[in-house]
């Protein structure tokens, strides 16, 4: 079918025959992907496979230089004049010595059961009192057990570079080329300068959010709750039973009363953010685009009013809400003065009701960032594309569908995509307004998780505000958040028009 019978076809029935189309491409898109996976294995095996083919050419055809590097790093780099490369390799072999020796393989060998004594009373007679004696605490040992494997994978990267660069410099003698650390000095400032300016994000990226995630892991493998708490008694690994208990698959009430309440929160945060997502963004196009048409006046004013709310923090912003749409509040004082209502309307308390009223005052409280981002993009659109567009007759709903809105879809859609992922992590909206109320009671609730918690909002609150604290659990819930997050953050970015064809408006 050629392009000119197709746009003779009316609308429906193009939509017709693209879904048709793609239902037909399914098959096809199938085996594609599955003749990927033996090239996708192939590829990775490869990529494995290269760091053990250099270590055993270096073991097999290196010099008594390279081999030597195999038990002291560094020698065959300081052998070969690249001084400062070598002694960084070797000060970090003995310091990665003494800390396995002294302190992280004490931490390691305990690793497999957290501890064998946690803690016990010592009376003691004079005067008389009763003290506590502490010996192994399971997260302390978790915790840098975690850092020290961390530690022995640095180790391993830095030993394997130490051994294939000494490997290098002698195939670079061989062949008649000298290298010194001003060549090093000169590629850290140049060629590898990148490399330079990320070195320190990338180290507190490892602190602050590898080793953190890595630790959630495997506390989301553990019985670490408010009966098994550190240091006072000591934690196990329990395998896959907390995952066991959030998807029901245990048949105890409890289970079943998680995978309820979880499914019903996992929902609503996908409805949440979807809401909280679009309404603010194409609300906030659609003012920004009246403040910046001809005719309106006082522009500067209106931009000036968005501008002072954004100034108010948004908690102070929540606060004030809640209080205002609580029992007691402003507005079910007006409307009962007014006669319109008998008793108060539980605004923020209500099932389905508080749901509609966060989706509302999260537009209050959103919208002025999005007029404002707009109202930039706005202004950067060429005004020749309106002016050709009139002259053609058309309407200013089809100048906002063919010009406005595809232009601001491709210069705001990572925008849209970040604040996609920020409203499933909103944690201030739902706690400040409601707290996650109203209680969900179909079923056993005993972590208090409401009809308007978000999964981080009832994470918080199986970690820190219910009586029987469950560590564990929180994790797996933070762990499903992270893969939710990348998910919508990898997949969506990357089919994008702004990464695919990032030149086409410039």
């Amino acid at each position: 079918m050629t392009t000119i019978q197709y746009l003779s076809y009316s609308k429906p029935k193009r939509a017709l025959l693209k879904t048709g189309h793609f239902f037909k491409s399914i098959p096809s898109k199938i085996w594609i992907f599955l003749k990927k996976i033996p090239y996708f294995f192939g590829k990775l095996f490869k990529k494995i496979a290269i760091p053990f083919i250099c270590l055993y050419e270096a073991l097999l055809y290196g010099d008594w230089k390279t081999k030597l590097t195999f038990l002291v790093s560094g020698f065959g780099e300081v052998t070969r004049k690249q001084y400062i490369r070598g002694i960084l390799h070797f000060v970090f072999e003995v310091l990665f010595i003494i800390y396995m020796a002294l302190f992280g393989g004490g931490y390691l060998s305990k690793l497999g059961n957290f501890g064998t004594f946690a803690s016990g009373q010592l009376e003691i007679p004079d005067p008389p009192f009763i003290a506590y004696r502490y010996q192994d605490d399971s997260f302390m040992i978790l915790f840098y057990s975690v850092i020290s494997i961390v530690i022995i994978l640095c180790f391993v990267f830095s030993w394997y570079s130490s051994i294939a660069f000494s490997k290098r410099l002698q195939d670079m003698l061989e062949v008649g080329k000298h290298t010194s650390d001003k060549e090093l000095l000169k590629s850290l400032t140049n060629r590898n300068y990148d490399k330079t300016l990320l070195s320190i994000p990338m180290l507190g990226i490892l602190v602050f959010t590898v080793i953190p995630m890595l630790i959630m892991i495997c506390i989301g493998f553990t019985n670490y709750n408010s009966y098994h708490t550190p240091p006072r008694s000591l934690f196990d690994w329990v395998g896959t039973s907390n995952f066991e208990n959030l998807f029901g698959m245990k048949e105890t009430g409890a289970s079943e009363g998680y995978l309820y309440i979880f499914v019903t929160i996992f929902l609503w945060t996908l409805i949440w953010a979807f809401f909280a997502t679009f309404s603010n963004y194409f609300l906030g196009m659609i003012i920004a685009i009246m403040i910046n048409a001809k005719g309106i006046k006082l522009k500067k004013f209106w931009r000036t009013i968005l501008v002072t709310t954004i100034a108010v923090p948004q908690f102070v912003s929540l606060l004030l809400l809640s209080k205002m749409f609580s029992e007691i509040g402003f507005v079910n004082r007006l409307l009962e003065s007014l006669n319109i209502i008998d008793k108060p309307i539980q605004f923020l308390n209500t099932k389905y009701l508080s749901n509609v009223m966060i989706i509302l005052i999260n537009m209050w409280v959103g919208i002025p960032y999005t007029v404002l981002i707009c109202t930039g993009i706005l202004l950067n659109i060429p005004a020749d594309l309106y002016e050709s567009a009139r002259i053609d007759g058309a309407s200013p709903y089809k100048m906002y569908m063919k010009i406005t809105l595809p232009y601001m879809l491709f210069v705001t859609t990572p925008y849209l995509i970040s604040q996609f992922v920020g409203n499933i992590n909103n944690f201030n909206v739902i706690y400040l307004l409601t707290n996650g109320k109203p209680i969900i009671t179909d079923v056993v609730n005993d972590t208090q998780a409401g009809n308007t918690d978000l999964l981080i909002t009832w994470l918080y609150k199986l970690a820190k505000n219910t009586a029987n604290i469950d560590y564990g659990l929180s994790s797996v819930i933070g762990l499903l958040i992270f893969c939710i997050v990348a998910f919508f953050s990898l997949v969506f970015y990357s089919k994008t028009k702004s990464v695919k064809n990032e030149e086409e408006f410039q």
